[in-house]
């Protein structure tokens, strides 16, 4: 048994084109996902706090109309930095130094670069004091004897929200592409699993003529092609999640153990994916190839893997296929180490993927188990 193990262990590892479904396409997806938005709205520290956002002031006008909103512009989330000229905070803004830069004039100007979320806090603080400013002037005009009032009532905010830990870490609305990217991953084993079917069957293969006629158990032969397969796919997964975490440096949460956990009930789920589409007769291996790429890439679109919003609208029109689909259980059992710890839902997703795998790994056992040849 254990020749068995070691001659189809590598035997697989050495199927290149299978390898790199498995293992580099996800690593480049990872690498093109951080180049284009690895750190878009990522403001956010590991313990949710919110860094500084770097803020240019020109001021052209000799006197103090706007000292107000002078003095809001140096605290906790926002911190600026006095230019001489518009000359110089243009420069700092396109050596990105700073996201944006006012200029105090007669009126007050906004200039930005970019159209993120730090960008639109900017916009949002002028737009509120321009707001402000017009209202108070309308005040003071209309009802002089309340515009002591009314500026105290400016200062005075009031909190209508109760604050509570989500018990995850990141704030990065982008994560759930890499969540969808290694659900996507996991159901990349499907690929192995379909690959190692062909080895047995005696109309596919030679090998597989050779495997039906050996006197070892056919589940003793599935037993070792799940094992080696599993293993194969789990340090694929390891990989990946290495690279994603220490050199693209996506936050994948702190429970590490448990998100290998999730991985390793992926793996077996994807292997048994394929294991039973291997398994089905009278189809060539290009049908059985093409069938897996459509079983783990529209899962995988459904889970938001090329839209990130369309798992959450899936679960508020039609819920039911959110729990039927393997890639959006996995998104979402990464999801709620990441961002939202609910253990219950965790539970309810590892589950749905011990069942799933559970039957698929039966269906396939009994198709390849009833399965006979006229002649080998």
């Amino acid at each position: 048994m254990i020749q068995l193990f070691k001659y189809r262990l590598l035997q697989n590892v050495r199927d290149v084109s299978m390898m790199f479904w498995a293992l580099a396409f996800p690593l480049l997806l990872g690498t093109f996902y951080s180049l284009a938005f690895g750190n878009m709205g990522n403001n956010a520290a590991g313990d949710g706090t919110w860094s500084e956002i770097p803020v240019g002031i020109v001021n052209v006008s000799e006197n103090q109309p706007f000292e107000a909103f002078l003095d809001g512009l140096d605290g906790d989330l926002i911190k600026g930095k006095v230019y001489d000229d518009e000359g110089a905070a243009k420069k700092a803004l396109n050596n990105q130094k700073i996201k944006g830069y006012f200029v105090i004039d007669n009126n007050l100007a906004l200039k930005l670069s970019g159209n993120g979320l730090e960008e639109s806090i900017l916009a949002n603080l002028l737009n509120t004091y321009e707001k402000n400013a017009s209202l108070a002037m309308k005040v003071a005009t209309e009802k002089p004897q309340q515009l002591e009032t009314f500026l105290e009532s400016l200062g005075d905010y009031q909190s209508f929200t109760k604050n509570a830990s989500l018990g995850g870490r990141t704030l990065d609305p982008m994560i759930n592409y890499f969540f969808a990217l290694l659900a996507y991953a996991c159901l990349c084993g499907a690929f192995l699993g379909t690959r190692s079917t062909f080895d047995s069957q005696a109309n596919l293969s030679a090998l597989g003529a050779r495997r039906c006629i050996s006197p070892t158990h056919k589940l003793k032969l599935i037993f070792i092609d799940l094992t080696t397969l599993v293993l194969i796919q789990f340090v694929n997964m390891l990989i990946l999640t290495a690279y994603l975490i220490l050199f693209l440096k996506i936050d994948l949460g702190d429970n590490i153990p448990l998100l290998l956990f999730i991985e390793l009930m992926g793996t077996i789920l994807s292997i048994s994916i394929g294991i039973a589409i291997g398994s089905i007769a009278r189809l060539s291996q290009g049908i059985k190839i093409g069938i897996t790429v459509a079983v783990s890439l529209f899962p995988a679109f459904l889970a938001g893997l090329m839209f990130g919003d369309i798992r959450n609208i899936i679960e508020v029109h039609a819920p039911l296929v959110n729990r039927l689909n393997p890639a959006a259980v996995l998104a979402d059992a990464f999801y709620c180490l990441g961002v939202y710890n609910d253990q219950t839902r965790l539970t309810r997703n590892l589950i749905i993927l011990g069942v799933m795998a559970a039957l698929l790994l039966t269906v396939a056992f009994l198709s390849i188990r009833r399965e006979d040849y006229d002649s080998i």
